[in-house]
């Protein structure tokens, strides 16, 4: 391990901590990785009944938002049946992980914390009862997290960026992991037009590493805390193309990193797309974001994701081909 802290900020004028070999050292040498690899605080995690080595493996996190109005798949998995049913087919499909959402990330409508937890609830018992993939609810409300991680939820998603040090407290007082995403609105969910930074990846490092070392004094063990840089959150098109680009200096934090670019504005604004036809940008920006060091990616299309990120994973060494038959 390098002598860095987890959670000290990293600068951007300096070379991101971890391994990035070149091509040539891989021609040369034939067998190191010609991409960044990131030092990670205790690699090895076990994350519900589930076993991940994150020094070699990516998780595939599937989104099902219990929402009326979600960006993507607008009240598709609205009706419980329908939800509980997509969690199951997303396991079956070959995700390691749920993450439940009953509140847009966005402004929109009030939702109430009471509507929170009939949105969210019912889902977590059902899926615990049937499946052990790891599950994750995305709230910043720390009484919707409690009630989640009493349901059977693995792990906390708090897209706002732990504005609230209740919800840490809570999460160290459990054996359930945390999320801390990069976000700016405050209180969440109210509008943050235009939002300006002076160098985009510096200053989500800055927040992300400010942000963990405070769970950490709040009790939530490094070995149990996640980073997300908020792909799109309270940034423009251009942002998050840059935070993509420069995603090596997230993930050398020291944290495992979760990507969450799926169909989002981004890929939509960079290729003149809808939401619908994002797929193939989908793909080629979670590729993108692993081979800087990102180790959890947060997917609608499960199947494809699935197949991208274990080809990625064969690349990079880590995967064993399921059978070798060409040319043998």
């Amino acid at each position: 391990m390098s002598n860095f802290q987890p959670g000290e900020r990293v600068d951007a004028k300096e070379e991101p901590t971890g391994r990035a070999h070149s091509g040539r050292d891989h021609v040369e040498k034939g067998s190191v990785s010609s991409f960044f690899e990131p030092e990670i605080v205790k690699p090895v995690r076990r994350i519900g009944a589930r076993e991940f080595d994150f020094s070699r493996q990516v998780a595939v996190m599937a989104i099902v938002n219990r929402t009326p109005d979600s960006f993507f798949d607008r009240g598709r998995t609205y009706a419980l049946r329908a939800a509980v049913d997509a969690v199951l087919a997303a396991a079956a499909d070959g995700a390691d992980w749920i993450d439940i959402g009953g509140v847009p990330f966005g402004p929109g409508p009030e939702v109430t914390e009471a509507e929170e937890l009939d949105r969210v609830i019912p889902v977590v018992e059902a899926v615990r009862a049937a499946s052990d993939v790891v599950i994750s609810v995305d709230t910043y409300r720390t009484g919707v997290a409690r009630a989640a991680i009493d349901a059977g939820a693995d792990v906390i998603n708090d897209t706002s960026g732990l504005q609230d040090d209740a919800l840490a407290s809570l999460v160290a007082a459990s054996q359930a992991a945390l999320v801390i995403t990069h976000s700016l609105a405050s209180p969440p969910r109210t509008p943050h037009p235009r939002p300006a930074y002076q160098d985009v990846a510096r200053e989500i490092a800055a927040f992300l590493g400010e942000r963990a070392a405070r769970a950490v004094a709040l009790g939530v063990p490094p070995e149990r805390i996640i980073i997300d840089p908020g792909h799109d959150l309270n940034k423009n098109t251009r942002h998050t193309l840059e935070l993509t680009r420069r995603l090596s200096e997230i993930t050398s934090i020291g944290y495992p990193t979760l990507a969450a670019v799926s169909n989002k504005d981004f890929i939509g604004e960079t290729l003149d797309l809808p939401a619908g036809l994002r797929l193939p940008g989908t793909l080629a920006a979670v590729v993108l974001s692993i081979v800087q060091g990102a180790r959890i990616v947060r997917v609608h299309d499960v199947p494809a994701a699935v197949s991208a990120v274990r080809l990625t994973e064969a690349v990079l060494g880590w995967r064993e081909p399921a059978y070798t038959r060409h040319n043998v």
